[in-house]
């Protein structure tokens, strides 16, 4: 079987990673991290498909650092990286059903069920802190 490969060299992408993993996340690089994870989820988890585009470093990044710092969060903190582990980004992207795949954007699962999402169009063009306010709305909402 044809495998996927990354569009970007590690070295590249590992600081990126390391913005979100030195926060408290989780990588899923396979597609079989994703599937064991999704399907014994309990708890809320919030997923951020990470990418290496500009409103990933200026906005989605930062606004996940500021959104997670606050004192109601998710139980569980996963990322993908768009572009890179192509393959556990597909699978991921399958379980944010009812819409398109979005590079970077959020989503927030409670016991297995898509209960919000942020996609690119709700992060391009706004601020870290309007897009942290509205992933803690969403974790104050369905995280307690």
């Amino acid at each position: 079987m044809f495998q996927m490969q990354s569009m970007y060299p590690e070295e590249m992408v590992a600081p990126m990673r390391e913005e979100l993993t030195r926060i408290g996340f989780e990588e899923w690089r396979t597609a079989e991290q994703v599937e064991e994870a999704m399907q014994n989820m309990q708890g809320t988890v919030l997923l951020v498909v990470n990418s290496v585009c500009g409103c990933a470093a200026g906005s989605a990044r930062p606004a996940v650092n500021l959104a997670v710092a606050h004192n109601i969060r998710p139980d569980k903190l996963v990322t993908v990286f768009a572009g890179v582990d192509r393959e556990a980004t597909e699978k991921a992207r399958s379980y944010i059903l009812g819409y398109p795949p979005s590079s970077p954007s959020m989503a927030l699962f409670k016991d297995g069920q898509l209960v919000h999402h942020v996609p690119r169009m709700a992060i391009e063009g706004y601020s870290a802190e309007q897009i942290a306010g509205n992933l803690i709305e969403a974790f104050e909402q369905h995280c307690k």
